[in-house]
C-alpha cells in the first residue's frame, strides 16, 4: 500500500493532492435505463480496464464504499482512518450485458482466496467484496461465489455485502490506465497481479 500511496502523492501530485482534498462526493444517480454493479477488487486502478472493455458497460468509476464515514479521501482510506474498501462502480445497460456477465469479469480479475488484501497490496481497504442492492443481486452473487470456489477448488474469502454509499474517488484516480499507461503497467507487473491471475484462472484470467 505504501508504495502506491507514494506513487499517488508523488507522481500524480500535479493532478491533485489528497492532503488538500476537502472530501469526496457520493456517486450521482443513475439515468433511466441504467443499472449499476459495485465491486471491490483491490487496487481500483486495475479494475477499470477489464470492465471498460465489456460491451454494454457505460462507465466505470473508482471510489470508496462499505464504510460508515462520510466524504472519505484517498489518504484517509490509505492510512486506515476509515473503514472503506477501494471499489469500482460499473454503470451498464442491462439490455446489452447482464449482471451475471459482470460477476464473471469480477472473479477473473481478483484473487478471491487472499484475505489480507490483493496481490502486493495489503490492508482492509484492498479486500475483495461484492456489494448488492437487492435480494436478486445477492442470490446471483452468492451463486457465482459458489461456482468460483468449485472452479478453483479452494475456499473463497470474498464477501457478499449490502450496498452502501459509493464515494467517487479523486479525479486523478479515474481512468488511471489511460492517463498514465506506463505507470499503470509497471504497477500491475510489479505487484504480481497478472502472474497470480494467470496462475489462478489460466486462460480466463482477466488481464
Amino acid at each position: 500500500m505504501l508504495a502506491r500511496l507514494v506513487l499517488a502523492l508523488g507522481l500524480l501530485a500535479g493532478c491533485g493532492s489528497t492532503s488538500a482534498s476537502a472530501g469526496t462526493d457520493a456517486a450521482p444517480p443513475l439515468e433511466e435505463g441504467q443499472e449499476e454493479a459495485i465491486f471491490a477488487g483491490g487496487c481500483f486502478w486495475c479494475m477499470e480496464k477489464p470492465f471498460d472493455k465489456v460491451d454494454g458497460v457505460i462507465s466505470t468509476t473508482s471510489g470508496y464504499t462499505g464504510g460508515k464515514e462520510e466524504h472519505p479521501t484517498y489518504e484517509d482510506v490509505g492510512y486506515h482512518r476509515t473503514s472503506h474498501y477501494e471499489a469500482l462502480r460499473v454503470v451498464y445497460d442491462p439490455a446489452k450485458v447482464d449482471y451475471d456477465k459482470l460477476l464473471q469479469v469480477f472473479w477473473h480479475n481478483v484473487d478471491p482466496t487472499q484475505a489480507n488484501g490483493q496481490f502486493c497490496d495489503k490492508g482492509d481497504q484492498y479486500r475483495t467484496g461484492i456489494f448488492t442492492s437487492d435480494p436478486e443481486e445477492k442470490a446471483k452473487a452468492e451463486a457465482s461465489k459458489k461456482a468460483a470456489a468449485a472452479e478453483l477448488g479452494k475456499p473463497i474469502v470474498t464477501e457478499v455485502l449490502p450496498e452502501a454509499v459509493f464515494w467517487v474517488a479523486e479525479a486523478y484516480h479515474q481512468d488511471f490506465y489511460v492517463k498514465k499507461p506506463g505507470h499503470y503497467e509497471r504497477y500491475r507487473i510489479g505487484c504480481g497481479r497478472d502472474a497470480r491471475l494467470q496462475q489462478l484462472w489460466g486462460d480466463k484470467a482477466g488481464h
